[in-house]
Protein backbone atom coordinates (compact mmCIF):
# COMPACT_ATOMS: atom_id res chain seq x y z
CA UNK A 1 0.00 0.00 0.00
CA UNK A 2 1.67 3.31 -0.92
CA UNK A 3 0.61 6.43 1.25
CA UNK A 4 0.29 9.94 -0.16
CA UNK A 5 0.28 13.40 1.32
CA UNK A 6 -3.24 15.58 1.59
CA UNK A 7 -1.05 18.60 0.77
CA UNK A 8 -0.60 16.43 -2.66
CA UNK A 9 3.05 18.02 -3.17
CA UNK A 10 5.31 15.15 -1.53
CA UNK A 11 6.44 11.83 -3.14
CA UNK A 12 3.97 8.47 -2.08
CA UNK A 13 5.73 6.97 0.68
CA UNK A 14 5.30 3.54 1.87
CA UNK A 15 4.02 2.28 5.18
CA UNK A 16 7.16 2.34 6.68
CA UNK A 17 7.97 5.40 5.43
CA UNK A 18 4.89 6.86 6.03
CA UNK A 19 4.80 5.47 9.96
CA UNK A 20 8.35 6.78 10.77
CA UNK A 21 7.92 10.22 8.99
CA UNK A 22 4.73 11.17 10.78
CA UNK A 23 4.24 13.95 8.91
CA UNK A 24 4.82 14.11 4.92
CA UNK A 25 7.32 16.44 4.00
CA UNK A 26 5.04 18.94 2.28
CA UNK A 27 3.36 19.38 5.74
CA UNK A 28 0.76 17.00 4.69
CA UNK A 29 -1.25 14.01 6.56
CA UNK A 30 -0.60 10.44 4.91
CA UNK A 31 -3.44 8.67 3.32
CA UNK A 32 -3.46 5.25 2.17
CA UNK A 33 -4.24 5.62 -1.65
CA UNK A 34 -6.70 2.76 -1.61
CA UNK A 35 -9.33 2.22 0.93
CA UNK A 36 -10.26 -1.69 0.56
CA UNK A 37 -13.93 -2.69 1.12
CA UNK A 38 -14.51 -5.70 3.67
CA UNK A 39 -16.84 -8.33 1.85
CA UNK A 40 -20.35 -8.90 2.96
CA UNK A 41 -19.93 -12.45 4.30
CA UNK A 42 -17.76 -10.65 6.82
CA UNK A 43 -20.75 -7.83 7.98
CA UNK A 44 -23.03 -10.82 8.21
CA UNK A 45 -21.65 -13.01 11.24
CA UNK A 46 -19.56 -9.90 12.20
CA UNK A 47 -21.00 -10.56 15.63
CA UNK A 48 -19.89 -13.83 15.98
CA UNK A 49 -16.16 -12.85 16.08
CA UNK A 50 -14.26 -11.48 19.10
CA UNK A 51 -12.77 -7.80 19.12
CA UNK A 52 -9.60 -9.07 18.17
CA UNK A 53 -11.25 -11.71 14.90
CA UNK A 54 -12.46 -8.00 13.93
CA UNK A 55 -9.58 -6.39 14.28
CA UNK A 56 -7.44 -8.27 12.77
CA UNK A 57 -9.64 -8.15 9.72
CA UNK A 58 -9.60 -4.73 9.86
CA UNK A 59 -5.90 -4.25 10.33
CA UNK A 60 -5.14 -7.05 7.27
CA UNK A 61 -7.20 -4.12 5.07
CA UNK A 62 -4.87 -1.38 5.71
CA UNK A 63 -1.35 -2.77 6.48
CA UNK A 64 -1.46 -6.58 5.39
CA UNK A 65 0.69 -5.92 2.28
CA UNK A 66 2.89 -4.35 4.58
CA UNK A 67 3.34 -6.39 7.31
CA UNK A 68 3.67 -9.90 7.62
CA UNK A 69 0.60 -12.18 8.78
CA UNK A 70 1.70 -13.72 11.91
CA UNK A 71 3.92 -10.44 13.15
CA UNK A 72 0.69 -8.27 12.35
CA UNK A 73 -1.74 -10.66 13.91
CA UNK A 74 0.52 -10.50 16.80
CA UNK A 75 0.58 -7.04 16.94
CA UNK A 76 -3.28 -6.76 16.85
CA UNK A 77 -3.77 -9.48 19.45
CA UNK A 78 -1.53 -7.80 21.48
CA UNK A 79 -2.68 -4.77 21.49
CA UNK A 80 -6.27 -5.29 22.28
CA UNK A 81 -5.44 -7.68 25.52
CA UNK A 82 -8.20 -5.78 26.89
CA UNK A 83 -12.50 -5.62 26.31
CA UNK A 84 -14.71 -2.28 25.07
CA UNK A 85 -18.03 -2.95 25.81
CA UNK A 86 -20.77 -1.03 24.94
CA UNK A 87 -23.44 -0.08 27.80
CA UNK A 88 -27.05 0.52 27.94
CA UNK A 89 -27.74 4.43 29.40
CA UNK A 90 -31.04 4.57 28.33
CA UNK A 91 -33.49 3.74 25.60
CA UNK A 92 -31.62 3.42 22.40
CA UNK A 93 -28.56 5.16 23.51
CA UNK A 94 -25.34 3.08 24.34
CA UNK A 95 -22.02 4.41 25.83
CA UNK A 96 -19.14 2.45 24.28
CA UNK A 97 -16.79 2.66 27.19
CA UNK A 98 -12.88 2.77 24.90
CA UNK A 99 -11.37 3.15 28.74
CA UNK A 100 -10.74 -0.32 29.14
CA UNK A 101 -7.05 -0.30 28.22
CA UNK A 102 -4.18 0.64 30.37
CA UNK A 103 -4.58 4.35 30.63
CA UNK A 104 -7.98 4.10 30.48
CA UNK A 105 -8.58 6.24 27.80
CA UNK A 106 -9.48 5.81 24.09
CA UNK A 107 -5.98 6.60 22.73
CA UNK A 108 -4.57 2.92 24.27
CA UNK A 109 -5.24 1.33 21.15
CA UNK A 110 -3.77 3.74 18.85
CA UNK A 111 -0.83 3.93 21.11
CA UNK A 112 -0.06 0.69 21.74
CA UNK A 113 -0.78 -0.66 18.30
CA UNK A 114 1.73 1.93 16.56
CA UNK A 115 4.15 1.33 19.21
CA UNK A 116 4.62 -2.11 18.25
CA UNK A 117 4.43 -1.29 14.75
CA UNK A 118 7.57 0.71 15.27
CA UNK A 119 8.74 -1.58 16.81
CA UNK A 120 8.73 -4.13 13.71
CA UNK A 121 9.76 -1.90 11.28
CA UNK A 122 12.89 -1.34 13.88
CA UNK A 123 14.07 -4.93 13.84
CA UNK A 124 13.77 -4.84 9.92
CA UNK A 125 16.02 -2.53 9.28
CA UNK A 126 18.28 -2.96 12.82
CA UNK A 127 17.52 0.57 13.00
CA UNK A 128 17.73 2.61 16.54
CA UNK A 129 17.38 5.56 18.13
CA UNK A 130 14.14 6.71 16.80
CA UNK A 131 12.54 9.82 18.88
CA UNK A 132 8.65 10.19 18.82
CA UNK A 133 7.53 13.64 19.53
CA UNK A 134 3.65 14.00 20.72
CA UNK A 135 1.71 16.91 21.84
CA UNK A 136 -0.87 16.30 24.21
CA UNK A 137 -4.30 18.01 25.23
CA UNK A 138 -4.43 15.19 28.11
CA UNK A 139 -4.97 11.36 27.14
CA UNK A 140 -2.89 11.30 24.04
CA UNK A 141 0.64 11.49 26.46
CA UNK A 142 -0.26 9.04 28.56
CA UNK A 143 -1.36 6.66 26.26
CA UNK A 144 2.00 6.92 23.97
CA UNK A 145 3.98 7.29 26.83
CA UNK A 146 2.55 3.95 28.61
CA UNK A 147 2.58 2.12 24.96
CA UNK A 148 5.98 2.81 24.10
CA UNK A 149 7.42 2.53 27.88
CA UNK A 150 10.70 0.48 27.60
CA UNK A 151 10.82 -0.05 24.15
CA UNK A 152 14.00 -0.53 23.03
CA UNK A 153 15.58 2.21 20.62
CA UNK A 154 12.58 4.19 20.82
CA UNK A 155 12.81 7.63 23.17
CA UNK A 156 9.05 9.64 23.76
CA UNK A 157 9.16 13.19 24.21
CA UNK A 158 5.37 14.26 25.44
CA UNK A 159 4.62 18.14 24.82
CA UNK A 160 1.84 19.15 26.88
CA UNK A 161 0.02 22.58 27.85
CA UNK A 162 1.21 23.65 31.67
CA UNK A 163 -1.91 24.21 33.88
CA UNK A 164 -4.23 22.72 31.15
CA UNK A 165 -4.43 18.86 31.85
CA UNK A 166 -5.66 16.88 34.89
CA UNK A 167 -3.28 15.86 37.42
CA UNK A 168 -4.22 12.39 37.16
CA UNK A 169 -3.59 12.89 33.63
CA UNK A 170 -0.24 14.71 34.08
CA UNK A 171 0.63 11.97 36.65
CA UNK A 172 0.08 8.89 33.43
CA UNK A 173 3.18 10.40 31.72
CA UNK A 174 5.54 12.51 33.74
CA UNK A 175 6.16 10.02 36.45
CA UNK A 176 7.72 7.36 34.39
CA UNK A 177 11.25 8.59 33.70
CA UNK A 178 13.02 4.93 31.56
CA UNK A 179 12.35 6.72 28.01
CA UNK A 180 9.83 9.00 28.52
CA UNK A 181 10.44 12.52 28.75
CA UNK A 182 7.67 14.90 29.66
CA UNK A 183 7.94 18.62 28.83
CA UNK A 184 5.82 21.54 30.40
CA UNK A 185 5.18 23.83 27.71
CA UNK A 186 4.45 27.42 28.82
CA UNK A 187 1.03 27.39 26.13
CA UNK A 188 -1.90 25.62 24.92
CA UNK A 189 -2.16 22.55 22.69
CA UNK A 190 -2.04 24.18 19.33
CA UNK A 191 1.07 25.84 20.33
CA UNK A 192 2.98 22.01 21.14
CA UNK A 193 1.57 20.86 17.99
CA UNK A 194 3.26 23.63 16.51
CA UNK A 195 6.63 22.89 17.81
CA UNK A 196 6.44 19.26 16.89
CA UNK A 197 5.05 20.00 13.47
CA UNK A 198 8.03 22.75 13.06
CA UNK A 199 10.42 20.18 14.45
CA UNK A 200 9.32 17.34 11.21
CA UNK A 201 10.13 20.54 9.05
CA UNK A 202 13.62 21.31 10.17
CA UNK A 203 16.50 20.05 8.03
CA UNK A 204 19.23 20.58 10.84
CA UNK A 205 17.01 18.48 13.52
CA UNK A 206 16.07 15.46 11.27
CA UNK A 207 19.81 15.01 10.27
CA UNK A 208 20.67 15.35 13.95
CA UNK A 209 17.88 12.83 14.58
CA UNK A 210 15.11 10.46 13.45
CA UNK A 211 11.93 11.88 14.15
CA UNK A 212 8.40 10.88 14.04
CA UNK A 213 4.85 11.40 15.24
CA UNK A 214 2.96 9.23 17.94
CA UNK A 215 -0.01 11.98 17.66
CA UNK A 216 -3.62 11.38 15.46
CA UNK A 217 -1.57 12.71 12.69
CA UNK A 218 0.51 9.61 12.05
CA UNK A 219 -1.11 7.07 10.10
CA UNK A 220 -0.75 4.35 12.45
CA UNK A 221 -2.06 5.90 15.62
CA UNK A 222 -5.58 6.72 13.83
CA UNK A 223 -6.46 3.70 11.93
CA UNK A 224 -6.20 1.30 14.58
CA UNK A 225 -9.30 3.47 16.36
CA UNK A 226 -11.49 2.07 13.54
CA UNK A 227 -11.40 -1.24 15.61
CA UNK A 228 -13.70 0.53 17.99
CA UNK A 229 -16.22 1.29 15.34
CA UNK A 230 -16.25 -2.44 13.62
CA UNK A 231 -17.12 -3.92 17.37
CA UNK A 232 -19.58 -1.45 18.73
CA UNK A 233 -21.34 -2.67 15.28
CA UNK A 234 -20.87 -5.89 16.14
CA UNK A 235 -22.69 -5.86 19.98
CA UNK A 236 -25.16 -3.73 19.42
CA UNK A 237 -25.95 -6.15 16.21
CA UNK A 238 -25.38 -9.29 18.57
CA UNK A 239 -27.91 -7.75 20.78
CA UNK A 240 -30.63 -8.00 17.96
CA UNK A 241 -31.27 -3.62 17.94
CA UNK A 242 -29.87 -2.82 14.36
CA UNK A 243 -30.31 -3.55 10.54
CA UNK A 244 -34.12 -3.58 11.13
CA UNK A 245 -35.52 -3.95 7.63
CA UNK A 246 -31.36 -4.42 6.55
CA UNK A 247 -31.02 -1.08 6.64
CA UNK A 248 -28.84 0.61 8.97
CA UNK A 249 -30.36 2.76 11.85
CA UNK A 250 -26.95 3.55 13.44
CA UNK A 251 -25.95 6.39 14.36
CA UNK A 252 -22.39 7.09 16.13
CA UNK A 253 -21.19 10.21 17.73
CA UNK A 254 -17.66 11.16 18.75
CA UNK A 255 -16.45 13.81 21.30
CA UNK A 256 -13.88 15.41 19.22
CA UNK A 257 -10.77 17.36 19.32
CA UNK A 258 -8.44 16.62 16.87
CA UNK A 259 -10.49 14.76 15.17
CA UNK A 260 -8.26 11.43 14.83
CA UNK A 261 -11.00 9.37 16.48
CA UNK A 262 -14.19 10.32 14.10
CA UNK A 263 -12.00 10.34 11.11
CA UNK A 264 -11.05 6.43 11.84
CA UNK A 265 -14.80 5.83 12.15
CA UNK A 266 -15.06 7.36 8.56
CA UNK A 267 -12.66 5.30 7.27
CA UNK A 268 -14.61 2.16 8.72
CA UNK A 269 -17.85 3.66 6.90
CA UNK A 270 -15.76 3.85 3.14
CA UNK A 271 -14.85 -0.16 4.03
CA UNK A 272 -18.38 -0.57 4.33
CA UNK A 273 -19.42 -0.47 7.94
CA UNK A 274 -22.66 0.12 7.89
CA UNK A 275 -23.62 3.39 10.07
CA UNK A 276 -26.04 5.45 9.15
CA UNK A 277 -24.71 8.65 10.07
CA UNK A 278 -21.63 10.52 12.20
CA UNK A 279 -22.31 13.28 14.64
CA UNK A 280 -18.84 15.52 16.12
CA UNK A 281 -19.29 17.19 19.50
CA UNK A 282 -17.00 20.00 20.47
CA UNK A 283 -16.68 21.90 23.11
CA UNK A 284 -16.51 25.69 23.17
CA UNK A 285 -13.27 24.74 20.67
CA UNK A 286 -16.11 24.67 17.70
CA UNK A 287 -14.38 25.17 14.51
CA UNK A 288 -15.37 22.26 12.79
CA UNK A 289 -18.89 23.16 13.59
CA UNK A 290 -18.77 26.42 12.11
CA UNK A 291 -17.61 24.22 9.48
CA UNK A 292 -20.16 22.49 8.77
CA UNK A 293 -22.91 25.45 9.05
CA UNK A 294 -21.05 27.91 6.40
CA UNK A 295 -18.47 25.46 4.37
CA UNK A 296 -15.55 27.78 5.70
CA UNK A 297 -12.75 26.38 8.06
CA UNK A 298 -11.12 28.95 10.10
CA UNK A 299 -8.72 27.99 12.76
CA UNK A 300 -8.70 29.92 15.89
CA UNK A 301 -6.56 29.72 18.81
CA UNK A 302 -8.01 26.92 21.56
CA UNK A 303 -9.78 28.16 24.69
CA UNK A 304 -10.06 26.22 28.08
CA UNK A 305 -12.40 24.14 29.19
CA UNK A 306 -13.74 21.43 31.03
CA UNK A 307 -13.33 18.91 28.37
CA UNK A 308 -9.56 19.62 27.98
CA UNK A 309 -8.78 17.08 25.76
CA UNK A 310 -11.34 18.61 23.09
CA UNK A 311 -9.60 22.36 23.48
CA UNK A 312 -8.09 22.20 19.76
CA UNK A 313 -8.54 25.07 17.98
CA UNK A 314 -7.00 24.05 13.92
CA UNK A 315 -7.74 19.85 14.36
CA UNK A 316 -5.03 18.52 12.39
CA UNK A 317 -7.72 15.84 11.12
CA UNK A 318 -9.39 17.90 9.06
CA UNK A 319 -7.44 17.98 6.38
CA UNK A 320 -8.19 13.53 5.90
CA UNK A 321 -11.69 14.30 6.15
CA UNK A 322 -11.89 17.14 3.59
CA UNK A 323 -9.41 15.11 1.42
CA UNK A 324 -12.03 11.70 1.92
CA UNK A 325 -14.65 13.78 0.87
CA UNK A 326 -12.43 15.23 -2.21
CA UNK A 327 -13.32 18.90 -0.37
CA UNK A 328 -16.87 18.24 -0.74
CA UNK A 329 -18.80 20.36 2.10
CA UNK A 330 -22.56 18.62 0.87
CA UNK A 331 -21.11 15.16 1.27
CA UNK A 332 -19.65 15.53 4.33
CA UNK A 333 -22.46 17.64 5.85
CA UNK A 334 -24.81 14.63 4.29
CA UNK A 335 -23.32 12.24 6.78
CA UNK A 336 -21.70 14.31 9.51
CA UNK A 337 -23.78 16.88 12.01
CA UNK A 338 -22.57 19.08 14.37
CA UNK A 339 -23.14 19.94 18.22
CA UNK A 340 -21.01 22.26 20.32
CA UNK A 341 -21.74 22.54 24.20
CA UNK A 342 -20.29 24.95 26.85
CA UNK A 343 -19.16 24.45 30.39
CA UNK A 344 -22.35 24.82 32.14
CA UNK A 345 -23.72 22.79 29.49
CA UNK A 346 -21.53 20.19 30.09
CA UNK A 347 -21.56 19.95 34.04
CA UNK A 348 -25.58 20.30 33.34
CA UNK A 349 -25.74 17.37 31.10
CA UNK A 350 -23.29 15.34 33.41
CA UNK A 351 -25.51 16.10 36.72
CA UNK A 352 -28.84 15.23 34.90
CA UNK A 353 -27.29 11.66 33.18
CA UNK A 354 -26.27 10.75 36.50
CA UNK A 355 -29.34 11.57 38.35
CA UNK A 356 -31.76 10.23 36.08
CA UNK A 357 -29.69 6.80 34.87
CA UNK A 358 -26.95 6.27 37.36
CA UNK A 359 -24.49 6.73 34.46
CA UNK A 360 -21.17 8.83 35.50
CA UNK A 361 -20.14 10.86 32.09
CA UNK A 362 -16.49 12.15 31.98
CA UNK A 363 -16.64 15.73 30.50
CA UNK A 364 -15.58 14.68 26.95
CA UNK A 365 -18.81 11.90 27.05
CA UNK A 366 -21.14 14.21 28.22
CA UNK A 367 -20.57 16.26 24.69
CA UNK A 368 -21.18 12.84 23.28
CA UNK A 369 -24.14 11.84 25.21
CA UNK A 370 -26.08 15.51 24.86
CA UNK A 371 -25.38 15.60 21.12
CA UNK A 372 -26.95 12.08 20.66
CA UNK A 373 -30.13 13.21 22.94
CA UNK A 374 -30.75 16.00 21.59
CA UNK A 375 -30.37 14.70 17.78
CA UNK A 376 -31.21 11.19 17.47
CA UNK A 377 -34.19 10.35 15.46
CA UNK A 378 -37.38 8.32 15.59
CA UNK A 379 -36.16 4.43 14.72
CA UNK A 380 -32.43 5.21 14.91
CA UNK A 381 -30.00 3.51 17.61
CA UNK A 382 -27.53 5.42 18.71
CA UNK A 383 -24.04 4.96 20.27
CA UNK A 384 -21.60 7.95 21.75
CA UNK A 385 -18.45 7.14 22.48
CA UNK A 386 -16.62 7.36 26.37
CA UNK A 387 -13.40 8.35 25.54
CA UNK A 388 -12.01 8.43 29.34
CA UNK A 389 -12.86 6.63 32.53
CA UNK A 390 -14.60 10.19 34.90
CA UNK A 391 -11.74 8.83 37.65
CA UNK A 392 -9.14 10.84 35.49
CA UNK A 393 -11.68 14.42 36.31
CA UNK A 394 -12.19 13.45 39.58
CA UNK A 395 -12.04 16.70 41.60
CA UNK A 396 -14.60 17.93 38.29
CA UNK A 397 -16.79 15.22 38.05
CA UNK A 398 -17.35 14.63 42.07
CA UNK A 399 -18.26 18.22 42.25
CA UNK A 400 -20.69 18.38 39.34
CA UNK A 401 -22.34 14.95 40.17
CA UNK A 402 -21.87 15.85 44.28
CA UNK A 403 -20.06 11.71 44.83
CA UNK A 404 -17.02 10.71 45.44
CA UNK A 405 -16.33 7.99 42.73
CA UNK A 406 -13.71 5.43 43.00
CA UNK A 407 -10.11 5.73 41.66
CA UNK A 408 -9.27 2.43 39.82
CA UNK A 409 -6.26 1.28 40.91
CA UNK A 410 -4.70 1.94 37.80
CA UNK A 411 -4.44 5.49 38.00
CA UNK A 412 -3.92 5.31 42.10
CA UNK A 413 -0.53 3.66 41.18
CA UNK A 414 0.18 6.81 38.67
CA UNK A 415 -0.59 9.33 41.14
CA UNK A 416 2.06 7.99 44.04
CA UNK A 417 4.47 8.64 41.23
CA UNK A 418 6.89 11.59 41.30
CA UNK A 419 6.55 14.16 38.51
CA UNK A 420 9.71 14.15 36.22
CA UNK A 421 9.07 17.56 33.67
CA UNK A 422 11.05 19.35 32.09
CA UNK A 423 9.37 23.39 31.79
CA UNK A 424 10.01 24.78 28.16
CA UNK A 425 9.21 28.19 26.46
CA UNK A 426 6.60 28.11 23.70
CA UNK A 427 9.73 28.92 21.49
CA UNK A 428 10.55 26.86 18.67
CA UNK A 429 14.50 27.86 19.12
CA UNK A 430 14.59 26.83 22.82
CA UNK A 431 12.60 22.99 21.61
CA UNK A 432 15.62 22.58 18.79
CA UNK A 433 18.09 23.59 21.09
CA UNK A 434 16.88 21.05 23.51
CA UNK A 435 16.58 18.58 21.34
CA UNK A 436 19.94 19.06 19.54
CA UNK A 437 21.55 18.26 22.91
CA UNK A 438 19.53 15.38 23.60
Amino acid sequence: MKYYSTNKNAETATLHEAVVKGLAPDKGLYMPEIINKLPKEFYDHIEDLSFQEIAYKVANAFFGEDVEPEALKKIVYDTLAFDVPAVKVEDNIYSLELFHGPTLAFKDVGARFMARLLQYFVKQEGAKDINVLVATSGDTGSAVANGFLGVDGIHVYVLYPKGKVSKIQESQFTTLGQNITALEVDGVFDDCQALVKKAFMDKELNKHMKLTSANSINVARFLPQAFYYFYAYAQLKKANILERNNKSNLVVCVPSGNFGNICAGLFGYKMGLPIKRFIAANNANDIFYKYLKTGEYNPKPSVQTLANAMDVGDPSNFARIYDLFEGSHKDITSLISGATYTDEQIKETMNQCYNETKYILDPHGACGYRALKENLEPGEVGIFLETAHPAKFKEKVDDIINQDIDIPTRLAEFMKGKKQSINMPNDFNAFKSFLMKA
